[in-house]
């Protein structure tokens, strides 16, 4: 009998049990763009209302929140990170100027469009988007801290599902494992503007196209009652479509909307469906993003009769919360977070003793989030890579810490291009073309062969081959031969000159820093200099010698720098023949030093810039072809470019400018610097003449900004003795 009623009571407990066991709800988060910040004020009203989360998926930016969501953030810190990151920064992949090495700071400069192309194999190559997808990487990263792979993404304080496509065969994806960064950057890749992103071996790209609202994703994962919040964008009226990009957009919308009305179909009577008041809100644009939030989190309250039925007591929510810190604790506190092992898994010819020297991760010490970015930036700002990207391997002794790295998928060899536009906004304009053609890793250590043409007012034809001599790649030697036609226009007080030579040179270097170099070398030149429109003739020329670079540069921009200092110092020793001016036995010894620095320091929108320039000859003669010139914007700017010539020179000038664009409404972004500067120099035929009051006083006032195809820039400047100049540059530096 008392077995009987033993038996009886465990029953009724059971079926007690089993009649209060709470249903799982699944939360599902779609894509939207910038409008994601809605589903963390959805979020924000379920925690208000203990009501529990036990599976999440998400596409896109849904992936994005829900994976912070399900590895423990709270929702105010979700908020405050995703609030506080440079989200406008994930569309550019382009290294910064500071960042890059001293030669590829160089190149960059002369080669200033925006344009990846590269060729290979009799077949011109781009990236597979508009975006590589870096700095996106980064931003997530940055995000999530130095959080582990993942066996399974059940392992999360909320069990995941991130959705995915595959570019192949147009089918979905659903991550869950592996990396949860991989993870949320493959559901978030917009084919054709982001690079696909490889994740074993399948290239996958932005889950809205199979899948944007993946409720057939969490009923599978177990969940009994839904959630699903829509921030889908709406289709265009017919009258806004009026251009290609409309076109293309209204595809993509009717594409994920497609998805989305397939997944609604399968909700039922107890599921709840959200869809924020965001139609009017862009999905690129991410100044809205606080007010997407606001939006969400009212709609959530609109909708909280419908919620509270899924609300639990207060113990059971502090339980359920108590159980996902417990879960998050695994990879938030329990482990050691010291590194134990470095792994390099390298997809490219670049040395991993380099790769490793550039990362800088010391083993045995722990890795800060921000540690972490700054080593993946060494890294990519080698210019050699596609993708970098990490792994943690989290284990009893430490953390493993694998470096992934791809290789530009457009090369190896690449196509690049500069443009230069000067006008005195009256009849007078420059021109010029420029375009190189870069041959990659054809000999040991990283050699390259660089061919350049210049097309324009002026004009150059050059070759040169650059061969590191150790493993390291800071020894180098480089030859290089050259034409050139220089020209100076015509003047109050000279004709138009030309300058047609051949050089060569032969140098060995060292970049003792990686912003820095010093290199000792041979020269040689023969050419011609022509007094045009004019019985003066011509004159005929050969010099060589030796030369000592050296130079060091960590300016942000050339053009607009707000930090660092650019310095070129270079000493030369020549022997000059000039013909009819010396005869065949005579020869001019000429020593020549040029020095010229920029350097730059801005706090908030303020920056002040200085630059100095000297220049100066001792020679035998009172002719010579090592001329100098002044003229030009921020260069004596009340003369046009390159008005003054001569051999000795002496510029200063102090720059101040101001940051408009940040104060500008529903400004693009881009900085709109006013300027004024305040200049003294002038240039010398002959040393004898050289005295301090002959310096010329300049000023200018300017309007500029600095855009992905380079410095753009309007402005007037004057000089004593009545002279101005109005200028416009567009496009490489000046």
């Amino acid at each position: 009998m008392r077995f009987f009623l033993c038996v009886l009571l465990l029953t009724l407990t059971t079926l007690v049990t089993l009649a209060h066991a709470r249903e799982k709800i699944g939360l599902v988060l779609s894509g939207g763009g910038a409008k994601g910040t809605a589903h963390i004020g959805v979020l924000k009203v379920l925690e208000q209302h203990n009501i529990p989360i036990d599976y999440i998926a998400g596409t896109s930016i849904g992936a994005y929140v829900g994976g912070m969501y399900a590895l423990g953030y709270e929702t105010k810190d979700i908020e405050t990170i995703m609030l506080s990151l440079p989200w406008s920064d994930s569309y550019s992949d382009f290294i910064s100027r500071e960042s890059l090495s001293y030669k590829d700071k160089q190149h960059r400069d002369r080669y200033n469009l925006s344009i990846r192309l590269g060729y290979n194999k009799g077949e011109f190559k781009v990236p597979h988007g508009l975006l590589l997808g870096q700095s996106a990487y980064q931003i997530l990263q940055r995000s999530t801290d130095t959080i582990s792979a993942f066996v399974s993404f059940d392992e999360l304080a909320i069990p995941y599902r991130a959705i995915a496509s595959d570019i192949a065969t147009a089918q979905m994806v659903v991550l869950d494992s592996g990396s949860i960064n991989l993870a949320m950057k493959a559901s978030a890749a917009v084919p054709g503007i982001v690079a696909a992103v490889n994740v074993n071996d399948n290239m996958l790209v932005d889950g809205g196209i199979t899948n944007n609202m993946p409720i057939d994703v969490v009923k599978a994962m177990g969940a009994d009652i839904v959630i699903a919040i829509d921030i889908g964008s709406p289709l265009t009226e017919q009258s806004e479509l009026d251009n290609t990009m409309s076109v293309l957009n209204q595809l993509s919308t009717i594409l994920t909307n497609n998805t989305s009305l397939a997944q609604k179909a399968l909700l039922t009577d107890k599921d709840v469906l959200l869809r924020p008041a965001i139609d009017d809100l862009s999905t690129t644009d991410w100044s809205v993003m606080p007010q997407a939030l606001l939006l969400g989190e009212q709609e959530a309250l609109a909708q909280l009769p419908a919620l509270k039925k899924l609300s639990v007591s207060d113990a059971d929510y502090q339980a359920y919360r108590q159980q996902k810190k417990l879960k998050a604790k695994k990879w938030f506190d329990t482990l050691p977070k010291h590194i134990i092992a470095l792994e390099i898994r390298n997809n490219s010819k670049v040395d991993n003793d380099i790769i490793k020297k550039h990362f800088d991760v010391e083993i045995g010490k722990e890795l800060s989030k921000e540690a972490l970015d700054l080593a993946i930036n060494r890294v990519y700002a080698l210019d050699k890579f596609e993708q970098v990207s990490v792994e943690f391997h989290d284990t009893e002794a430490g953390r493993e810490l694998v470096l992934f790295t791809t290789a530009k998928s457009w090369g190896p060899n690449y196509f690049d291009f500069g443009l230069n536009i000067k006008s005195d906004l009256s009849e007078r304009s420059i021109t010029a073309l420029n375009m190189s053609y870069l041959l990659t890793d054809i000999s040991n250590h990283g050699g390259y062969w660089l061919n350049e043409v210049q097309l324009g007012w002026e004009t150059l034809l050059a070759s040169e081959f650059y061969q590191p001599l150790n493993r390291q790649q800071d020894v180098y030697s480089r030859a290089k031969f050259s034409f050139s036609l220089d020209k100076w226009e015509k003047t109050a007080q000279r004709n138009e000159l030309k300058n047609e030579y051949y050089s060569a040179i032969l140098g060995v270097g060292y970049n003792y820093l990686f912003t820095g170099m010093i290199e000792l070398g041979a020269i040689a030149q023969t050419g011609k200099l022509s007094v045009v429109a004019s019985g003066e003739g011509d004159y005929d020329y050969d010099s060589y010698g030796g030369f000592l670079t050296f130079g060091y540069d960590t300016l942000n921009s050339i053009n607009f720098p707000t930090d660092g200092n650019k310095l070129l110092i270079e000493l030369k020793l020549l022997k000059d023949n000039y013909s009819p001016l010396l005869t065949a036995a005579e020869h001019d010894k000429a020593f020549t030093l040029t020095f010229d620095w920029r350097g730059a320091i801005g706090f908030r929108n303020h920056t002040f810039v200085g630059i100095a320039s000297f220049a100066t000859i001792n020679n035998n003669t009172d002719f010579s072809v090592h001329v100098t010139e002044l003229g030009g914007f921020l260069n004596l700017s009340g003369y046009q470019q390159d008005a003054l010539i001569g051999v000795h020179k002496a510029f200063a000038a102090v720059v101040y400018q101001y940051d408009l664009g940040r104060e500008v409404p529903g400004g693009s972004g881009l900085p709109i610097y006013v300027g004024t500067s305040i200049e003294v120099g002038n240039v010398w035929g002959l040393e004898d003449e050289v005295k301090y009051n002959d310096l010329i006083s300049s000023a200018s006032l300017y309007l500029g900004t600095d855009t992905s195809f380079g410095p753009a820039v309007l402005g007037i400047g004057f000089a004593t003795g009545g002279e101005y100049s109005l200028f416009l540059s567009v496009g490489k530096n000046w």
